[in-house]
């Protein structure tokens, strides 16, 4: 099988790594970077390709790269003052005030 077959992936795994690869192109990333990220994301988070099992009762994914950004975020925040979050919040506000014309 040659380097880039994606003979071995599953109906669902190739869903995910549309969808993937869609949300980076609406993101301003090539097609072509896009869909080697959203295959390396597939890949993390299956462990690559696979063949589909019966039932449907399969191996439980974990969806590990779907799980690191509220985890990020967070830490982010905490390792802010509060004076710092506060102004980011405000910064947000008069932004969103400002473009969507609001009060």
């Amino acid at each position: 099988m040659p380097r880039g077959d994606k003979s071995k992936y599953t109906d669902k795994q190739e869903r995910k790594a549309d969808h993937i690869a869609e949300s980076y192109e609406s993101r301003g990333v090539s097609k072509k970077e896009a869909e080697a990220r959203a295959w390396a994301t597939v890949n993390k988070d299956d462990g690559g390709g696979k063949n589909p099992g019966g039932s449907g009762r399969g191996k439980s994914t974990g969806h590990p790269a779907a799980k690191k950004g509220g985890k990020k975020g967070g830490q982010t925040s905490a390792s802010r003052t509060k004076a710092d979050r506060s102004a980011a919040a405000k910064k947000g506000w008069e932004t969103r005030r400002r473009k969507n014309g609001g009060n």
